[in-house]
């Protein structure tokens, strides 16, 4: 189970702490890659491309075998 609450738009959240700031910034570049990751899924089955970018974040590598692998993935999103 992943928790990836916190995508905030840092222009709309007053954040006083830098290291909030890094935190919400990391996020937000996570959850970038994850759906890069999940847009080369979907277009590997359409278009037979060969090379989906698991390596650009930890969370897209970490997550690697569930996306990619022989296993079911469900995804709950909740604004």
């Amino acid at each position: 189970l992943v928790d990836l609450a916190g995508s905030e738009r840092l222009s709309k959240t007053w954040i006083g702490d830098n290291e909030m700031v890094k935190e919400a910034a990391a996020i937000n570049k996570s959850l970038g890659a994850l759906g890069i990751v999940i847009n080369k899924l979907a277009a590997r089955h359409r278009e037979h491309s060969d090379h989906v970018p698991y390596r650009n974040s930890k969370l897209t590598r970490l997550l690697q075998d569930s996306l990619g692998g022989n296993s079911l993935t469900v995804m709950l999103l909740a604004a």
